[in-house]
C-alpha cells in the first residue's frame, strides 16, 4: 500500500480521467460500490485463489478466548475488503436490478485489496478499471468491451495492443477430446495455465507427477508437440487449425464471428487466438480475453463472460461479461503529456501584506477561472518557483500592500 506525492496522484488522476473518458464515450455509466462485502459472498467458491488473499473483517465484540478457540478463523469475520469489483458489481445488480435498464453498461474504477506478498507489480493495494455489460446474452456483449479497451488503450498512447481470446468451452471440449474426465478439467487447467512459464515439456511433466490419466497426458504431449500450422488470418479456420479434431464448432463460430467483428469495427488485426489461454476465475463460463502489448512480457488486463454468478446472488440467471484494466501495469508504460494549466497562477505575498487582502485577490482571480495558490515570500524565492513549476503553475506574481488584481505582474513559470 503506497503513498503518493501531488505530482505522481496528479499523473494518475491523468490516466483515470482518460479512462474514464474512453468508457463513457462507448456509452458506459459509472457506480460506486462500497469497499467491504460480507463474507460469504466473497467466499463464495467464485474468486479462485484471489478468495485466499482476501483481508477479513472480524465481527465486533470478540474476545481473546474467541479468537484462540476458533478452529476456521473465516467464521469470527462477518465482512471483508473486496479482492476485485466483480463480485460487488454482481450484489450491486442483484440489489438495483429494477432501477436499472435491460442491459446495463458498468464502470467501476476503484481499490481492491489482496494480500499479496509485495512485490515489483503487485501491490496489496491497488486500482482496477472495469467495464461490464450485463443482460445482454449474444456476442454483441464481448464485442462492445473489446472495442471499448482497445479504443481506450489506444488514447493512452498503447497503440499496438492486442487481445488474446478463447473461449472456456474450447479448453474443456478440447481436454475432453484429449480424453481426461469432466471431474478433473479444472485441475489439469491449473497446470495447462503455467504452459507460457514451463513450456509443454514442463506441463507434461507436472500432470504425470499428479498423477493425472496416462492416456489423456500422451494425447495432449503428441498434440503440443506437433507441426503448428503457418500463421492464419483471424477466423474460424485460424482457431480449428489451432485445435485438435472434434472440439465444439459451435464454440469456434462463435469466437470467430466476435473477433471478425471487432477486426472490422478497428481496422485492425487485434484479435488474436490463443489455445491455451485459460484466466484462472472460476466464475469465468464462455469467452476469456487478455490484453498484451510488445512492450512487456505481461498481461495488461483482461476478462470474459461469467453468465453464472449473478444468478447466484439474484436467484436467476442473467447474462454478463466484463472486462478489467490492470492500472498499476499501465500506469508504469504510459507517458502522456503533463497537463498545463495555463490559468493556474501562484501569488507570493510579503510578509506586511494584510491576509485579507491575500485572500481577497484569490477570490476575484478564481471568479475569473483560475486556480490560484497563495504562497508566503520566502527569502530564497527560486526553491519555491522551482516547485510551483512542478505542480502544473504556470505563473507568478509578488503581492505587496498596494496590490489589485489590476496591477499584478505575472511572470512565467518554466520547468527544468
Amino acid at each position: 500500500m503506497r503513498d503518493f506525492l501531488p505530482a505522481d496522484k496528479a499523473r494518475r488522476e491523468r490516466l483515470l480521467g482518460v479512462i474514464r473518458a474512453g468508457y463513457r464515450a462507448h456509452g458506459f455509466e459509472e457506480i460506486e460500490t462500497p469497499v467491504m462485502e460480507d463474507s460469504s459472498r466473497l467466499h463464495a467458491g467464485l474468486g479462485g485463489d484471489n478468495e485466499k488473499l482476501a483481508f477479513a473483517v472480524l465481527k465486533r465484540g470478540l474476545t481473546g478466548d474467541d479468537l484462540r478457540e476458533a478452529s476456521d478463523p473465516l467464521a469470527l469475520a462477518d465482512l471483508g475488503l473486496r479482492y476485485d469489483l466483480t463480485v460487488p458489481l454482481a450484489r450491486f445488480y442483484a440489489s438495483h436490478r429494477s432501477g436499472l435498464p435491460a442491459v446495463f453498461r458498468s464502470i467501476q474504477i476503484a481499490p481492491v485489496w489482496r494480500a499479496e506478498r509485495p512485490q515489483k507489480g503487485r501491490y496489496r493495494q491497488f486500482i482496477q478499471c472495469d467495464i461490464d455489460i450485463i443482460g445482454e446474452a449474444g456476442s454483441m456483449a464481448e464485442i462492445e468491451l473489446i472495442t471499448a479497451t482497445v479504443a481506450t488503450l489506444d488514447s493512452l498512447g498503447l497503440d499496438g495492443s492486442t487481445v488474446r481470446v478463447n473461449d472456456r468451452r474450447l479448453l474443456t471440449s478440447t481436454l475432453e477430446v484429449f480424453g481426461f474426465p469432466a471431474r478433473e478439467h479444472e485441475a489439469v487447467l491449473i497446470t495447462v495455465d503455467k504452459l507460457d512459464k514451463i513450456g509443454p515439456s514442463g506441463v507434461v511433466t507436472e500432470l504425470r507427477e499428479r498423477a493425472f490419466p496416462t492416456g489423456p497426458i500422451d494425447a495432449l504431449e503428441a498434440f503440443l508437440s506437433r507441426a503448428v500450422t503457418e500463421d492464419l488470418p483471424f477466423g474460424a479456420d485460424a482457431i480449428s487449425a489451432a485445435l485438435p479434431d472434434g472440439v465444439d464448432p459451435l464454440a469456434v463460430a462463435e469466437l470467430a464471428a466476435i473477433g471478425d467483428a471487432v477486426i472490422a469495427a478497428t481496422g485492425s488485426p487485434v484479435v488474436q487466438f490463443d489455445p491455451w489461454l485459460v484466466r484462472g476465475m472460476g466464475y469465468y463460463t464462455g469467452t476469456i480475453f487478455e490484453i498484451a502489448h510488445p512492450s512487456v512480457g505481461y498481461s495488461l488486463g483482461g476478462g470474459g463472460r461469467y453468465d453464472g454468478m449473478i444468478g447466484r446472488f439474484l436467484g436467476t440467471e442473467v447474462p454478463a461479461a466484463g472486462f478489467s484494466l490492470g492500472f498499476e501495469r499501465i500506469v508504469d508504460l504510459v507517458d502522456l503529456p503533463a497537463e498545463r494549466q495555463l490559468d493556474a497562477v501562484a501569488l507570493v505575498f510579503a510578509a506586511d501584506v494584510p491576509p485579507a487582502l491575500a485572500l481577497g485577490l484569490q477570490r476575484d482571480l478564481i471568479a475569473l477561472g483560475q486556480r490560484v495558490r497563495l504562497e508566503s515570500q520566502p527569502r530564497n524565492l527560486k526553491p519555491l518557483l522551482a516547485h510551483l513549476a512542478a505542480a502544473g503553475f504556470s505563473a507568478y506574481a509578488l503581492v505587496n500592500a498596494s496590490s489589485t488584481v489590476g496591477n499584478l505582474d505575472f511572470r512565467a513559470l518554466e520547468r527544468e
